[in-house]
């Protein structure tokens, strides 16, 4: 596949997991403390981390990460997330781009996640390696139509790399 040399390209990622009690819940990278509840997954269930390797990998039309992490494969069981968004990453600098900017929103009931904001952006900011400024977190809850998971939506701003 031959991308055209756009200067900038937008990826969208999307990720959701029932939650279950007896399981952690990570976010982001942040282990969220006081969760009952954790994320039904093959891989550690972070959706945040999910939507956002996908978010990278769209903008470059290079599909998804069941693509590359099948949930059918038993050497994902327990995959760490910033593994799978390190992996992608590197496909997205080897097609010539990196991450400018990105906004997550994540979707869930309890527990309330407003404390957690910047330590969230601060990580997510390290693992793409940008500024704290340039990741927008913002949280809603599902009003009570899906207490039972956790939703994530992602949108990336992708930049070639070298263009200053």
């Amino acid at each position: 596949m031959t991308l055209p040399p756009l200067p900038y390209r937008i990826g969208y990622g999307e990720d959701a997991h029932r939650l279950e009690e007896g399981r952690s819940l990570v976010l982001g990278g942040v282990p969220i403390p006081h969760a009952r509840r954790g994320a039904v997954a093959h891989s550690d269930g972070d959706a945040v981390l999910h939507a956002l390797a996908d978010a990278l990998l769209s903008g470059l039309a290079l599909g998804d990460i069941g693509h590359y992490y099948p949930d059918t494969e038993e050497e994902n069981a327990g995959l760490d997330s910033r593994v799978i968004l390190e992996r992608c990453l590197a496909l997205v600098r080897e097609w010539g781009y990196r991450p400018a900017n990105v906004a997550l929103v994540v979707t869930l009931d309890q527990p309330k996640l407003g404390p957690l904001r910047s330590d969230i952006a601060r990580t997510v900011a390290g693992l793409l390696g940008l500024p704290d400024t340039e990741v927008g977190v913002s949280f809603k809850t599902s009003e009570g139509l899906a207490p039972d998971h956790v939703q994530v939506r992602v949108t990336a701003l992708l930049e070639r790399a070298g263009d200053e």
